[in-house]
């Protein structure tokens, strides 16, 4: 199954993350009462061929696949998966899928362009161990902000049933709103943290001569975003920045990530393959 690339294999995971979208707007119509199990199936099937894509194009290139455009979306869209199938072991958190799924298939067919997957020239300069782990800790940190946007939408939702639909508010299956107010807090201090050792351990890579790290756009754009989340935390923890402002900050700033990592990257002497 040679003529069976890896990029055959995402396009059919994004296939089921677009089948998993249409059943989402079922269970959005049901208000979330029922544990449904089918989501989260089409969603591990969808991993499935997901990770065999990742396989197929790690082990051609020796290395963590994170060299252009298109491997870092894919990356970044199965680690945010995986998240979410490791909380959807728990029955009552299964729905946090039908959240999920419009993101993954948006992000799936955008990395879908051939413009973001050249062929492959020489190696790039981020080869080893450590180049691994500096990718590594950075796709969990996005997918962990992605996943806390996920749920400050969760949060409206819940608030905006409780102000308006009291009755919505009690059987659906969403978290109480106290609880989806903590797990935003903690996902953010989590992909925190990743970025930050993500952002560190990239300092301490080898370089083309004449570029310089924390010149580099790319850097220098994470370097933003960890200024951004690290005011979210500070201004919770010292100005009581909490509940729906903490929530609507979350998305904003995983939006402007969303929106701005694309030129970044293509900018970036560093990450630019």
């Amino acid at each position: 199954m040679d003529w069976f690339t890896d990029r055959h294999f995402f396009l059919l995971a994004v296939v089921l993350y677009g089948v998993s979208m249409v059943y989402s707007v079922f269970l959005w119509r049901k208000g979330f009462r029922h544990d449904d199990r089918v989501n989260y199936l089409l969603l591990l099937a969808a991993f499935g061929f997901h990770t065999v894509a990742m396989f197929k194009r790690g082990f051609s290139l020796q290395r963590c696949p994170v060299n252009n455009l298109f491997e870092a979306v894919m990356f970044f869209t199965w680690v945010i998966t995986l998240s979410y199938l490791l909380v959807g072991l728990l029955g009552r958190f299964r729905f946090i899928g039908a959240f999920a799924a419009p993101w993954l298939f948006g992000i799936g067919v955008f990395a879908l362009m051939p413009s973001l997957d050249p062929p492959h020239g020489p190696k790039p300069e981020f080869a080893g161990a450590l180049g691994s782990l500096h990718a590594a800790l950075i796709m969990l940190a996005y997918g962990a902000f992605g996943l806390a946007a996920v749920a400050a939408v969760m949060f409206l939702t819940q608030q905006h049933n409780l102000k308006f639909h009291k009755l919505r508010a009690v059987l659906s299956l969403l978290p109480p709103i106290q609880r989806l107010d903590v797990v935003i807090n903690r996902v953010v201090l989590v992909g925190f943290v990743l970025l930050t050792f993500g952002l560190s351990a990239g300092g301490h890579l080898p370089r083309p001569a004449g570029v310089t790290y924390w010149q580099d756009s790319k850097v220098l754009w994470s370097a933003f975003l960890w200024l951004l989340y690290a005011g979210l935390l500070f201004s919770r923890l010292k100005f009581a920045f909490a509940g729906r402002r903490f929530a609507l900050g979350t998305i904003a700033v995983f939006i402007f990530m969303l929106l701005t990592f694309w030129g970044t990257n293509l900018l970036s002497a560093l990450h630019h393959s």
